[in-house]
């Protein structure tokens, strides 16, 4: 099978089942989005510092991403190729903010990206997880979305700010903390 269709050559794609949209379109944005964070969580797997499980939640985070692009490419009333995301994958990301919470100093000061590589990416995949989340609020004033959706990608960037500082943390590297200017 050719990974090139020449269907996209006018500047659209398709939905599952089949209905063609603008590249440009929100909706295509919106789950393009998601997946570039997924490919920035790809990239911070490959950092030396990130504990195993921490390795073992992103890549559960990388299956979840997949999950919520193929829900935003299917048109509302068709079925969904895959599960949905719902409770209980949010209630694990509370879980594990819990539980890395728990282990970390309290929070004293805003904090820059930094420290060691592998928080480096994880706050650059944060930053990524709330442009999305600006994609999906402005998606569903268009085309209402399951209440689900915003709540995962919501606490999903919470999750990978507590994730860059457990990563610091665990690697012996201090967070950077934000000094203003004199």
């Amino acid at each position: 099978m050719k990974i090139y269709t020449k269907k996209g050559d006018t500047g659209e794609t398709g939905l599952f089942g089949g209905e063609r949209v603008p590249k440009d379109h929100l909706r295509i944005r919106t789950y393009g989005t998601l997946d570039e964070l997924n490919s920035i969580l790809g990239m911070t797997l490959t950092q030396a510092g990130a504990p195993d499980s921490l390795r073992t939640s992103l890549a559960r985070v990388q299956a979840e991403l997949f999950q919520l692009g193929a829900e935003l490419a299917t048109p509302r009333g068709k079925g969904v190729p895959s599960g949905l995301i719902d409770e209980p994958q949010i209630e694990l990301l509370e879980r594990e903010i819990d539980a890395m919470e728990a282990s970390l100093p309290p929070l004293k000061t805003f904090i820059l990206p930094g420290g060691s590589a592998c928080a480096a990416h994880l706050h650059l995949a944060r930053t990524v997880a709330r442009r999305a989340e600006r994609e999906l609020v402005a998606l569903n004033r268009q085309e209402p979305l399951r209440e689900a959706v915003l709540r995962y990608v919501n606490r999903l960037s919470d999750a990978l700010f507590v994730a860059a500082r457990f990563a610091n943390h665990t690697g012996g590297i201090a967070d950077v903390p934000w000094v203003a200017p004199a």
